[in-house]
Parts: C-alpha cells; structure tokens; sequence
C-alpha cells in the first residue's frame, strides 16, 4: 500500500528573532527581589525532588514518547569531573526543556531561559526549582544573574544555552545566533559541548523522527584574548552544528523568508 504523502506546513518569518510559540505572558518581567541563588534548606530539598521527578518524566518523555535517537553521547564522559556548557538548536518547545535532562544523567542541569518564561500559568513557578537560569533586563540583576551561572559551573553542573533564543518547531537550519553567550565558557576557562536536532521520516504517521548529534568538547582557546576565544568558540560550534543539520532528510514545517515583490 503508497504511504500518503504529507505536504509539510510553511511557516513565514520576516527575520530570525520572529517567533512561532506564542504566549499571553511575553511582557512578564522578573520582580525586583527576584532570587537567583536560593540557598535555604527548603528550596534546595524541593528543588532536588522537583528535579528528580523532572528526571524520571525525561526518560519517558525521550525513550518512550518520541523515542529520540541520541548519537556520540559518550563525548559528555570526557568531562564528568567539571561543569561545562551544553549549546542546543531551539526546535522543540517541551523537548528542549527535558531532553538535556536525561542526556546528562546524574549532573545536574541548570538552563538559561528567557524572563517571560516565569510568567507561564503553573509551570512558570516550577522553571526555578527545575533549575531555569532567566535573563534580565536591569544592570543589577545582571550581576545576579552572572554569578549564578559561574556558582553553578563551580558545582560542575552543566548550564544548559539556547543561543537561537527563539523556538521555530521542527526547524532543520541552524540560524544564525549572537557571540554573547560564548563569554561564559571563555571567561571561566570550562569546556562546551552542543547538540544538534535533526529530523527524519518516519514509515508511519506525518510527525517527524528525531536523531540527536552531541558534539565535543571545545575548549576555549586560553592563548588569546577572551573576545578572540569567544569568537572562535561561537564560529566553531556554529560550523559544527550546521554540518550536522545537514542530517536532517525531512521538513515537517517549512520556514521561507517573507519577501514583499
């Protein structure tokens, strides 16, 4: 019997930080006192429960719901004894929050989010517990918002970055992102691993396989500069995330930039 064949969905986008995941919350903004290092005995405790029921959702979530092939996972092994940075393409709206999880097993994750997240009905008040990082937008904060990143790489945690910053569902390219985020590895001398999406046909049904490429580590190039290492991290993960893009055999939504005739 002829498989039907599916005529995927074209998404139109006038510019890379467009987005396609929308939410009532996008003007929530962080209160003042917001908390990013929270080190009473009760938050830690819930946060560890929190976390490892997260964990357990995880392992169902990609072994047995979208049965996410993971390939050159061994790589993470290299760097047990460290924290290190983890860089994703922002493809999955629930996925990118939970598979990193169950790819780094035992270390702990911690993810950079942006602020509007919080502001989500329910799940906004577990993001912290869970270990969500969010970004500010006032210079003291800032400074909260840093050290928390570098007290979570002294814990060896691994700090989970999206630097496409903007969720595009199923996308296949890799779209250009910023330097910014490539200081941390480079300013605190750690290891960076990134993970790379692609997406496959499967015989049955119209939603798409998904096969998971971890790549690494790169190290900060600690003979130069910080702004030089930065770049040359960025520019190589980038190379290295886009070869593997190349993997994906199947657009389940296509994205076409909008032109005016």
């Amino acid at each position: 019997m002829k498989q039907k064949q599916t005529i995927p969905k074209t998404q139109y986008y006038k510019s890379y930080t467009d987005d396609f995941v929308h939410s009532s919350n996008r003007d929530y903004h962080l209160p003042e006192d917001y908390v990013w290092l929270d080190e009473r005995a009760g938050h830690r405790a819930l946060s560890s429960a929190a976390y490892r029921l997260a964990w357990i959702f995880s392992f169902f979530y990609v072994r047995l719901y979208r049965r996410i092939k993971i390939k050159n996972r061994k790589v993470l092994k290299q760097c047990r004894g460290t924290g290190y940075f983890l860089y994703g393409n922002h493809t999955q709206p629930v996925g990118d929050v939970f598979t990193p999880a169950y790819i780094c097993g035992r270390k702990r994750i911690y993810t950079v989010a942006g602020q509007e997240n919080l502001g989500l009905p329910w799940i906004g008040r577990l993001l912290p517990l869970l270990g969500a990082l969010p970004v500010p937008d006032t210079l003291p904060q800032m400074k909260q918002f840093l050290t928390a990143v570098e007290q979570r790489i002294k814990e060896k945690c691994c700090v989970v970055i999206y630097p496409e910053a903007h969720v595009w569902p199923c996308c296949t390219e890799i779209r250009p992102f910023p330097l910014t985020s490539f200081r941390f590895p480079a300013e605190y001398g750690v290891p960076a691993f990134c993970m790379t999406v692609t997406y496959q046909k499967r015989r049955i049904g119209s939603r798409p396989g998904i096969t998971l490429y971890l790549d690494g580590p790169f190290y900060p190039d600690q003979t130069v500069e910080k702004k030089e290492a930065q770049k040359k991290l960025h520019d190589e993960i980038f190379s290295c995330m886009q070869r593997r893009s190349l993997r994906s055999s199947y657009e389940y939504i296509r994205y076409r930039e909008e032109t005016h005739l």
